[in-house]
């Protein structure tokens, strides 16, 4: 399988028809691979994990998230259900770890720890907040955590979220064969296939110690930069992975783009507004998103 695939994020929940929340150990493993993402989480448990801290990993998966946090000295326990990636997990973090990491084979959706932890780590992530279960496995942590614990709540990795979209033109023509259908993009590089219309604007940004979003919608005019025939929009998903305040900041990781096609593609000229609206729920499959996705000209736009 090529290398790409684990660039998307968790791209995985998209090519193997498993459920979002079941990823098996195949394609846990190929997020290792990712430095990009790799790197950004390290420097991000460096910084908030103090040695003696009390960290919960939601969904730990191989457990290098669970390894990093006990490497800065956390008294780390890990959430994994899938069966094989529990295992693996157990092994390697034993082997890396000793005993400094509890790894326990249960749910993340219903897990609840015995005492007050200090941070969470949860990294169920997809781009557009789609495909996965960041949002309702960390809504419903909060839920029973202050339910059985009260407050206050624990510090959460990501601490937030900024969501940003653009319309844009995308070249979906393969050797004279066109199929308009999503793609990934890796942020760093440059993309021939694209032509952006207008600049990204932000339609959504929440901290997830605060409420929560039960929608991820958009209804936003752009103004055209440049001609084109808007036919997709490009999702882009930052994560604060960790605010860091001395120096003040954070650290990030932005997912692969996320470029989905639209059913009537309109065209455009320097100046014209163009208006992208969409709504789905955090966890949506693509479809839901492409599906209800709407682009338009205003009529005075010309």
């Amino acid at each position: 399988m090529p290398d790409y695939p684990v660039r998307m994020g968790h791209l995985s929940t998209e090519y193997t028809g498993f459920p979002a929340d079941v990823i098996p150990l195949q394609y846990q493993a190929l997020l290792l691979t990712d430095e990009r993402r790799m790197q950004a989480f390290a420097d991000a448990i460096a910084q908030a994990v103090q040695p003696g801290m009390r960290v919960l990993d939601l969904g730990a998966g191989t457990g290098v998230l669970s390894y990093f946090a006990a490497r800065a000295g956390g008294v780390v326990t890990a959430i994994e259900c899938e069966p094989r990636v529990f295992a693996t997990a157990r092994s390697a973090l034993r082997a890396a770890t000793g005993d400094t990491v509890r790894i326990l084979h249960a749910d993340a959706r219903d897990y609840l720890p015995d005492e007050p932890i200090d941070l969470v780590l949860c990294e169920m992530l997809h781009v557009g907040l789609l495909r996965e279960r960041q949002v309702e496995v960390i809504g419903a942590f909060k839920r029973r955590y202050l339910h059985h614990m009260g407050g206050p709540l624990p510090r959460f990795l990501p601490e937030a979220t900024v969501q940003a979209v653009q319309p844009v033109e995308q070249d979906f023509t393969y050797m004279g064969y066109t199929v308009p259908a999503p793609v990934f993009q890796l942020p760093e590089s440059r993309q021939p296939r694209t032509v952006e219309a207008a600049p990204p604007q932000v339609f959504q940004q929440f901290f997830y110690s605060s409420p929560l979003p039960s929608r991820c919608g958009a209804d936003l005019v752009f103004v055209a930069e440049r001609p084109a025939v808007v036919n997709a929009v490009r999702l882009i998903t930052k994560n604060l992975l960790t605010l860091t305040y001395d120096p003040a900041g954070s650290v990030d990781w932005t997912m692969n783009y996320l470029v989905v096609p639209v059913n009537e593609p309109v065209e455009v000229l320097p100046g014209d507004e163009v208006r992208v609206r969409f709504d789905y729920a955090p966890g949506d499959e693509i479809p839901v998103l492409t599906d209800g996705l709407r682009i338009s000209v205003p009529a005075h736009a010309h």
